[in-house]
């Protein structure tokens, strides 16, 4: 027997989330046998982008029943049956809190379809619920209500059950009803941390650091790894008995923070780097007519990259944005591979570089202006972000090209007088590594204030 189940939340700070909405369909491996549907009074405000999300506001659920009303029907649906939920771990860990709330063990069964979908849908190109049956021609109504993903789950459910024919794979990522939920220990550990951006470390009894991870969200992070499934995540649960952390306001100083913090501890759980952490680059040469073109290519030795990146399909895709923004020949910069005037010279958006109508001054300018936005080659910069708390902020610090380390600060002054300035940044290690890492940041967070400062200053 299974119960198909989803639920809506307030959203807000982890376990502090209430229950707006919840729907539940009994199956019994053929057909619906039972079902229960309500609005719940979550007796908290609703946030913002939930109501968004959701439809469902203050009003709606202001005369609904409070969840003390509801929990006995949902005891008696669930009995003896297996919780199904698309991401079950979070629709069990907001039942699981509601009843302890009440002062009772709420305990299930749960199967989870995103886990069952991988083991027999690997193909899929998003395990998303909205996504992953939409590929499945499944009909979806009401998305991000109760009732509209718990019908899609139990379709997406029935699909998956006739795939798993000899019934082996069902079995195995059915979980206990302890599996995902915290120990007494763990959930002490996780009550005592933030809901914050910064860098957490995992201790074993000896206080040796066996994990470190950065994170938008410590305390999900951490709760996370204490509710995994996996081999690994088995032996950081059982090993860690302390967890500490730093907060850093800024998910920029956390990635940097991470990354020097790896390199010093070497955690034994952690992947071990081997190698630069990019593999791809963008370059530049001057051509036989005295044009600077740039060209992508695997990561050369000894020589300057302008731009480094992860993969050569994300290497060209910049080049491709770079080379429309400033208006650069497609032909010169390997795009295109005419042999007269490319593509673009018809629609106005090439000047003639590709059949020489545009001399090699004006069009290597455009070259320099697009390296000069898009590279840190011997820039002098801080890099401007939230801080710890409000009205602090973070700077990292760029000097001559390079990383030199991050500090926060409250008053513009700290940063416009030199000695203090110096004063207050916490020295890290720079290197192409880590002048990568804050590129790439940079190409998908483009909100980040940058200041550049003069020589003067330094």
């Amino acid at each position: 027997m299974y119960a198909i189940l989803d639920i809506e939340t307030t959203g807000g700070k982890y376990n502090e989330e209430g229950i707006t909405e919840i729907a539940i369909h009994k199956f019994d491996g053929h057909k619906v046998v039972d079902q229960f549907i309500s609005l719940v009074n979550p007796e908290k405000e609703i946030q913002p982008f939930v109501v968004n999300l959701t439809k469902i506001d203050n009003q709606m659920v202001m005369s609904a029943p409070k969840f003390y009303e509801v929990a006995k029907r949902i005891v008696e649906i669930t009995q003896d049956a297996v919780l199904v939920a698309h991401n079950a771990q979070f629709d069990y860990r907001i039942l699981r809190t509601e009843f302890r709330r009440l002062g009772y063990n709420f305990e299930r069964k749960t199967l989870c379809t995103v886990d069952l979908s991988k083991r027999l849908i690997p193909e899929a190109e998003s395990y998303s619920l909205g996504k992953l049956v939409r590929s499945l021609g499944i009909p979806v109504n009401n998305r991000h209500r109760a009732n509209g993903d718990a019908l899609a789950t139990l379709k997406l459910f029935k699909l998956l059950l006739s795939k798993d024919q000899d019934k082996t794979i069902t079995k195995t990522v059915i979980k206990e009803e302890t599996l995902g939920e915290l120990s007494p220990r763990q959930l002490d550990i996780v009550k005592q941390l933030p809901s914050d951006t910064g860098v957490y470390y995992m201790h074993n009894k000896e206080g040796d650091i066996i994990y470190l991870g950065k994170s938008t969200n410590i305390k999900k992070s951490v709760n996370r790894h204490f509710t995994n499934d996996g081999k690994k995540a088995r032996k950081i649960q059982k090993e860690t008995k302390k967890v500490t952390y730093e907060t850093t306001g800024s998910e920029l100083v956390a990635i940097l923070k991470e990354n020097g913090e790896l390199r010093r501890n070497r955690p034994k759980y952690n992947p071990v780097q081997k190698g630069k952490s990019f593999s791809h680059a963008i370059y530049t040469a001057t051509d036989h007519e005295g044009y600077r073109a740039l060209f992508v290519s695997s990561l050369k030795k000894d020589s300057n990259a302008l731009a480094t990146f992860n993969s050569m399909v994300g290497t060209k895709n910049f080049l491709l944005q770079i080379t429309e923004e400033y208006q650069l020949c497609h032909k010169i910069n390997g795009i295109s591979d005419k042999t007269d005037n490319c593509s673009h010279f018809y629609n106005g958006k090439c000047n003639g570089t590709c059949n020489l109508k545009e001399p090699p001054f004006s069009y290597n300018q455009r070259v320099e202006d697009a390296l000069d936005k898009y590279s840190f080659a011997n820039k002098n910069l801080l890099l401007l972000d939230k801080g710890r708390e409000i009205g602090e902020h973070s700077a990292v610090l760029i000097k001559n090209g390079k990383l030199k380390g991050y500090g926060f600060y409250d008053l513009n002054n700290q940063i416009n007088n030199l000695a203090i300035l110096e004063s207050i940044i916490v020295p890290m290690e720079g290197d192409a590594d880590t002048i990568h890492i804050i590129l790439t940041y940079l190409r998908k967070n483009k909100a980040l204030k940058i200041m550049e400062l003069q020589p003067e200053k330094l």
